[in-house]
Parts: C-alpha cells; sequence; structure tokens
C-alpha cells in the first residue's frame, strides 16, 4: 500500500521557509474550508484577498497585500457555478502575474471540463483549451488530483502534480468497513477496470467487472471516429473506392464478471455526479448477492437529484473525498461521508515551495494508477 504516514507528515507540516502566500479565490464561502484546512495544516494564515462577483455578474478580484517576489499559491474548489468559478481563478491568477509574483501555483483538486477532453463530432477538447488559459493568464505549476484522464497534463506547458486520493480511500476501507477482508472490488464498467484492480491488489482482495451497461456518454459512437457522417447511400461514395463498413457495437446483456455473492462491492471510480449508471450497478450486485454495497470515488459532484437517488437506491454508503464541498449533499443524504485529503495538499505545497522533491508523495505509484 502507498498510504502516507500521517505522523510522518504532520511532524514536518508547519516547517515552511518565508514568501509564501496562500490564497483562496473563492468567492462563495462554502468552498473555502478545503483552504482552511490547508492553511491550518501549513500553519500560515489566509492572504488577504476580496473575489466578488459586480452587479452586472462580473468578478473582480482586489489582492490587499503585497506579493511581489513571493511563492502565490492559489487554492480553487470548483463549485456548481463552474464556469464562474474559472473566471475567478484566472482573474486572480492574472492579478498575481502583473504583481510581480515570483511564482504562481494553482492548486485545483477537481479539474473542471475534465471529461471534456476528447474530441467529439464537430466539438471541442475543453480541457486543452482551459489549460491553455490557465498558462496564458500566468499559471507556472499545477497541483491538482486524480485527473479524469492522466494524459490531461500534456495539454499544459507547465509543470503539473496529478496527486492520488487512492491511500485515503484505502485507509477508510481497512479502518471503517470492519469485515472489508470479505469485499470485492467491483468496476461499474470495463473503462474503471484498471482503477478497480489497483484497488484489489493492495488490499488483496478480489476483482468483479460489470459489462453490458446501457452505453453512456462516453462511449466510442459519440466521438470523432464518427465523423464524418456515413452516406445515405451507396451511390453517394464514389464508385471506385471500397470502403469496408465498421460492424456497430452491440452490447451484451448485463453480466458480472467474478463472484460477489455473500460479499460486499465496492464500487470505485474517480468522478460521481450523475448516479444513474452507479444506481444501476447497485441493483444488479444486489440481484447477484452482494449483501451490502459501498461506492468511493475522488470527487463526488453529486449534481441534481443525487443525494435522493442515492437514499433511496440499494447503496448503504458513498465515500468521496473533500475536493468538492458537498455539505448540503450530507445533509440530504446520511449514506454520503466525507474523507479529508487537505493533508497532501499541503505537503505537496510545502514541498513545492521549499523546493523539496514530491516524489515522496508518488511512492508505489504505477503506471496504470
Amino acid at each position: 500500500m502507498f498510504c502516507v504516514p500521517s505522523t510522518e507528515i504532520g511532524a514536518i507540516m508547519n516547517v515552511t521557509k518565508g514568501g509564501l502566500v496562500l490564497f483562496s479565490a473563492n468567492s462563495n464561502s462554502s468552498c473555502m474550508e478545503l483552504s482552511k484546512r490547508i492553511a491550518e495544516r501549513l500553519g500560515v494564515e489566509m492572504g488577504k484577498v476580496q473575489v466578488y462577483q459586480e452587479p452586472n455578474r462580473e468578478t473582480r478580484v482586489q489582492i490587499q497585500e503585497s506579493v511581489r517576489g513571493k511563492d502565490v499559491f492559489i487554492i480553487q474548489t470548483v463549485s456548481k457555478d463552474v464556469n464562474t468559478t474559472i473566471m475567478e481563478l484566472l482573474i486572480m491568477v492574472y492579478a498575481c502575474k502583473t504583481s510581480c509574483a515570483k511564482s504562481i501555483i494553482g492548486v485545483i483538486p477537481y479539474f473542471p471540463y475534465s471529461k471534456q477532453c476528447k474530441m467529439r463530432k464537430r466539438g471541442s477538447i475543453v480541457s486543452k483549451l482551459l489549460a491553455s488559459m490557465m498558462c496564458k493568464a500566468g499559471l507556472t505549476h499545477l497541483i491538482t488530483m486524480d485527473l479524469h484522464q492522466k494524459e490531461i497534463q500534456g495539454f499544459f506547458n507547465i509543470p503539473v502534480d496529478n496527486l492520488r486520493a487512492s491511500p485515503f480511500l484505502l485507509q477508510y476501507i481497512q479502518e471503517e468497513i470492519p469485515d472489508y477482508r470479505n469485499a470485492v472490488i467491483v468496476a461499474k464498467s470495463p473503462a474503471s477496470a484498471k482503477r478497480a484492480q489497483s484497488f484489489a491488489e493492495r488490499l488483496r482482495l478480489g476483482i468483479a467487472v460489470i459489462h453490458g451497461e446501457a452505453q453512456d456518454a462516453e462511449s466510442d459512437m459519440v466521438d470523432g471516429r464518427h465523423s464524418p457522417p456515413t452516406a445515405k447511400n451507396v451511390a453517394a461514395i464514389h464508385p471506385s473506392l471500397e470502403i469496408p463498413m465498421l460492424i456497430p457495437k452491440e452490447k451484451p446483456p448485463i453480466t458480472v464478471v467474478g463472484d460477489v455473492g455473500g460479499r460486499i462491492a465496492i464500487i470505485v471510480d474517480d468522478i460521481i455526479d450523475d448516479v444513474d449508471s452507479f444506481l444501476a450497478a447497485a441493483e444488479t450486485l444486489k440481484e447477484r448477492g452482494a449483501y451490502k454495497i459501498f461506492v468511493m470515488a475522488t470527487h463526488g459532484l453529486l449534481s441534481s437529484d443525487a443525494p435522493r437517488l442515492i437514499e433511496e437506491s440499494a447503496i448503504d454508503e458513498v465515500v468521496v473525498t473533500n475536493t468538492i464541498p458537498h455539505e448540503i449533499q450530507k445533509l440530504q443524504c446520511p449514506k454520503i461521508k466525507t474523507v479529508d485529503i487537505s493533508m497532501i495538499l499541503s505537503e505537496a505545497i510545502r514541498r513545492i515551495h521549499n523546493g523539496e522533491s514530491m516524489s515522496y508523495l508518488f511512492r508505489n505509484i504505477g503506471l496504470d494508477d
């Protein structure tokens, strides 16, 4: 297992050199809880800044202390108004750049638009656009966590540290699920099988994969490989061309590869937003004999009616980290539990500021993790 010992980090957490400024770019007070936790662990005060919306909905940022020649860390937690969140970050980064900050490091635990990292039919790769905007605004380094696709790091021309939340989720399984040895790690689709395999190998547990689920929005049918559209009739194709047609995919009946009967099923993924696929997976696992069902994810967006649907479902518990604030959702659904990851973000900030190696935070992490 690659859990970072809390005692080892805690002993050195407050040791930082001078010249560090910590800002929160959120105008929404509910999104500042993570920033306060990080500042407390680092033993520093939050920087003085005003971020607010004008009556015409324009974002205004006023930095109220000197950042000249300093390492500025801007913590931005994504709120429900994701586009406002992005503008707050960009404007604050640019304000620090024009105020002669030595370096500007963005701490963005959940990178917005990360699902839009592939070309769709006549669409765009929005996460690439967002990366370019951040770099152009003046960002010199990015700290994030569990990118939806690790390849997003290549969209940036600055260093990117993609931290992992799995040590904290693994620790939760070991400490909060008493009979976890009788559990099986479940991938709700073949696409998330690598993540499930990583969890299973570290916990020395079995793995199960659900196959044949309804096609989701990230399937091959909606990406650029089906563009341009196929011709409606053979006459539209040049007579000298005989392009073989690809046989269309057809999902088989839903099946579970692996034994879950009489076991605890732990579904793992990186994001839980629209919960329909998780609910369908839970129903399938119940039918196959699983007697308890947990869902574990790094980023709990939990949009729309997700809390109500989870509360009414066969899922026993949903465990997410505090990369995104979800206190309101927890009030609506007691099944939602939170794991604090401020410790690893604080240590990453401390190491970057002090010019120390980051390799300690990536111990035992393989290419597939």
